[in-house]
Order: C-alpha cells, then sequence, then structure tokens
C-alpha cells in the first residue's frame, strides 16, 4: 500500500502538496461537489474544522465531478464557490476522479486502507431509492464521503457521504483521534 504521506496532491490553485504538508495533525478527506444534495454539509464540516483545528485537525476538500456531472465547476469556479456560499476556509484541493480507474492516487490509497465506510449500505439503498446507481464494493459510494486520517498517517475511519459532519460516531472518532499522539 501506498504510503498516504507522499502522494502528490494539486491544490486548487495548482500548486502541489502531499498529505505529509499536515504531519502530525488529524484530517478529515472529503470528496466534495457543489450541486448535491449533499452539498450543505460544507457549512457542517467548516463547523468542525473551526472548532478543532487549534488542537491540530484539518479538513481537506478534494471535489469531485464522478457523480451525475454534481462538480461541473473549474478549480476556481469552485474556490469561490466555497469561499462565497460556505465561507469554507479549510484547504480545497483541484478537482479529479475519486473512484473508477482514472481516481486519483489519494483516493486508490484511501479506499484499499479502508475498503468499506459505516453507513455504505445504507447510502446505496437510499440512493438506489432514488434511481441512482452508486459505487459499490471499495469504491467511494457519493460525494461527501469522508475518511478519517489520524496524527500517524494511517486511516483511523470511514464514513459514507450520509454521516453528517455533526453525526455522533463521526465526532467521536474525530476527538479520539485528536486525544491520541502520532
Amino acid at each position: 500500500m501506498a504510503d498516504l504521506a507522499t502522494i502528490p496532491l494539486t491544490r486548487n490553485d495548482g500548486t502541489a502538496a502531499r498529505l505529509a504538508d499536515w504531519q502530525g495533525k488529524v484530517l478529515l478527506v472529503v470528496n466534495t461537489a457543489s450541486k448535491c444534495g449533499l452539498t450543505p454539509q460544507y457549512e457542517g464540516l467548516e463547523a468542525l474544522y473551526r472548532k478543532n483545528a487549534a488542537q491540530g485537525f484539518e479538513v481537506l476538500a478534494f471535489p469531485s465531478n464522478d457523480f451525475l456531472g454534481q462538480e461541473p465547476g473549474t478549480d476556481a469556479e469552485i474556490a469561490e464557490f466555497c469561499k462565497l456560499t460556505y465561507d469554507v476556509t479549510f484547504p480545497v484541493f483541484a478537482r479529479a476522479p475519486v473512484s473508477g480507474d482514472a481516481k486519483q492516487p489519494l483516493y486508490a490509497a484511501l479506499t484499499d486502507a479502508a475498503p468499506e465506510a459505516v453507513e455504505a449500505q445504507a447510502m446505496r439503498d437510499k440512493l438506489k431509492g432514488y434511481g441512482l446507481a452508486p459505487n459499490e464494493g471499495a469504491e467511494v459510494v457519493w460525494n461527501f464521503e469522508k475518511f478519517l486520517i489520524g496524527r500517524d498517517g494511517k486511516v483511523a475511519a470511514r464514513f459514507a457521504p450520509g454521516v453528517a459532519p455533526d453525526d455522533p460516531r463521526l465526532l467521536a472518532a474525530v476527538e479520539a483521534a485528536l486525544a491520541a499522539s502520532a
């Protein structure tokens, strides 16, 4: 399995990054979209970030257009949307695939490290109820799936998109990760 910290990433402004840039911090990696029914989760993600940033917590947003074209904007349009609509202050990365054969290396490593998300089947069933075809298996189910990475750089938990940023299970996992040493 790839070392998560060394995988090359591209920020929304085109600059290079790696998860190692946040070494020793607790990270919540989320694939996002601006035209999804779950888009209001940006508000909860920002609140979670602001509440815990001083303790070494970061939210990292990875926009993706993988699901029904729900992130059609350019990187500049995505950045503007995030700032103006939800006053997002956490890092937003360049739009890239998070599922399928073309998925970015970070998401290949994340799904390999944590093949099943909390509430994944419930989310799949909900999407099927809307006549949609969600991803199966280890693939990211839909927009706003969350991977929690501990201070040690390892995936500590994975939550399906329907698990909101204020869900007690996610909050407990974040608190536990923040309490752990690197």
